[in-house]
């Protein structure tokens, strides 16, 4: 008997969402600011993402 699993992504998320407001909004001229800072949600997460990894990568290399 074979059972089959079935896994749904969760879809877009908060950062995601956040980004498409900014976007919009700067398109439709309400919001004057800079590009940096409309796509932020998307780099501001990769740069936390990255954080983390280096936090714990030296907590690793720190306990051998």
């Amino acid at each position: 008997m074979t059972e089959y699993v079935s896994t749904t992504s969760g879809g877009i998320g908060f950062t995601g969402l956040l980004t498409i407001l900014f976007i919009a909004l700067k398109l439709l001229n309400k919001i004057d600011w800079s590009w940096w800072w409309v796509l932020s949600p998307l780099w501001i997460g990769a740069c936390v993402s990255l954080v983390v990894i280096i936090i714990v990568a030296i907590l690793i290399t720190s306990l051998k």
